[in-house]
């Protein structure tokens, strides 16, 4: 499901694409550090944004270096470390087991729960450091197959649980700031969700999965109102972002925020569109 918050590179000055690359790497080299391989293995652009919009707003001390890595093993790049860093590489984990999970319980992908099973026995502090954020994945987890199940018609309602989820997730410390986070986050995975449920509308259709946009789909205004109910989710995002007193790496987010996040959205559209010519 994750994979869509992601920078729009061709509007970025280059200092700051250096330094989203540099959250990139230090938040690859946490995962290998603390989960190992199969930890680093579920590194993503989602995850990578929250490690820059807490480091933004709580700024702090960062290890800066250059480093060498196994897919980059000729020219050093930047790698930025922090505590923030650190959370998002433990929200990585904890949404990437339960996500496994739910292919298991889903599909039956064994290749999944083995997956799981080794990620299981690296992740077990997580739910003790972080009860609130654990509970709130597994609640999500219960809440969404009990609509699916029920065949839930409600666009609005099935967003919302993965809203919820990462709502509770970008709430790194319940502080002054944890409404604003906590309503970014909510909007933010809406978005997340409906652009997921938009790109594997086709696949849903044909293996007879729950899509929530497939009673919209052949309305000849599909994909004018899939564009503005998107929109919305963003601008809501958007607009309680504006509200943080955030200066650190300011450019950086709002790329993601105004122009990344369709980066996705134009590509997946895109295919959509040559695969009807065809």
């Amino acid at each position: 499901m994750f994979g869509y918050v992601t920078i729009h590179k061709s509007e970025l000055k280059i200092k700051d694409f250096n330094r989203y690359q540099g959250y990139y790497c230090g938040l690859c080299r946490s995962l290998r550090l603390r989960y190992g391989l199969t930890g680093q293995l579920a590194l993503n652009y989602d995850m990578v944004f929250l490690a820059v919009l807490l480091t933004g707003l709580y700024e702090g001390r960062e290890l800066l270096a250059m480093r060498r890595c196994a897919l980059h093993p000729s020219v050093k790049h930047l790698s930025i470390q922090n505590p923030y860093v650190d959370y998002a590489a433990d929200m990585t984990v904890l949404l990437t087991y339960h996500n496994l999970m739910d292919n298991w319980i889903d599909d039956k992908k064994v290749g999944s729960l083995a997956a799981a099973g080794v990620l299981k026995k690296k992740c077990g502090h997580i739910r003790e450091r972080y009860p609130r954020q654990w509970n709130a994945m597994t609640e999500y987890l219960k809440k969404l197959h009990g609509y699916e199940k029920k065949n839930g018609e409600s666009l609005d309602a099935a967003a919302g649980f993965t809203g919820e989820l990462l709502g509770e997730i970008l709430v790194y410390r319940q502080d002054e700031w944890e409404k604003s986070l906590r309503h970014i986050g909510f909007f933010l995975g809406k978005f997340i969700y409906l652009m997921d449920a938009y790109e594997d509308l086709e696949e849903d259709e044909k293996l007879g999965r729950y899509n929530p946009l497939l009673k919209k789909k052949h309305d000849p205004e599909f994909e004018a109102w899939c564009r503005q109910v998107l929109t919305m989710m963003m601008a809501e995002c958007a607009s309680e972002f504006e509200k943080l007193p955030i200066l650190k790496d300011i450019d950086i987010l709002r790329n993601i925020l105004y122009a990344g996040v369709w980066t996705k959205y134009e590509t997946v559209k895109r295919d959509k569109e040559r695969l009807r010519q065809e």
